[in-house]
């Protein structure tokens, strides 16, 4: 008999202020839609917006969802999670969204998304992270990252840990070669 291998997981980074008739959300769908399909499974804070949508295109899909929750949150997960793992604050729930990774994956959100993405890209640029990707999917981001680095000190290897991607499908390419 030989032990299945449990399928690379993938958070996703996203805003909880989208609904279902927004890009984000619908890029969000298609995302762990596709995630799912290439073999990994996806986990992401478990709400509403990017994170509904990205584990309810993971479900539809029939791969396994997890949502990293917290107990100061009065707010329901999304229905479409398989396993719910509570932290008692932000920064617990982001350090396990963190470390049981192979790669991460931002879409377009607010200052819970940079928060995450920015605390992931430093521990790539200090080695405490090592070989995972972080792709920051959408126009809005290249243009956040470029305004980042006019007016803050980011040098061309710290940008080597970032990768854009247009669309979800891109997003699931770079990941497919660089998280397998």
């Amino acid at each position: 008999m030989t032990e299945e291998k449990a399928p690379k997981m993938i958070t996703v980074f996203g805003g909880s202020r989208c609904g279902p008739e927004s890009e984000e959300y619908k890029e969000a769908l298609a995302l762990g839609r596709l995630l799912v399909e290439a073999g990994f499974s996806v986990c992401s804070g478990g709400y509403a917006g990017v994170m509904e949508a990205i584990s309810r295109g993971a479900h539809e899909a029939d791969g396994h969802v997890t949502g990293f929750t917290m107990t100061q949150f009065r707010a329901e997960p999304n229905p479409y999670l398989k396993k719910i793992v509570p932290s008692e604050d932000f920064y617990a729930r982001l350090q396990k969204l963190i470390r049981q990774s192979a790669g991460y994956v931002a879409l377009r959100g607010g200052m819970g998304t940079m928060t995450e993405i920015c605390l992931v890209w430093n521990k790539l640029v200090t080695g405490v992270l090592a070989g995972r990707p972080l792709i920051l999917v959408g126009e809005s981001w290249f243009k956040a990252i470029e305004c980042l680095r006019e007016h803050l000190v980011i040098s061309d290897a710290d940008m080597a840990h970032l990768s854009f991607a247009a669309t979800a499908s891109e997003a699931v390419e770079l990941l497919k070669r660089r998280a397998s």
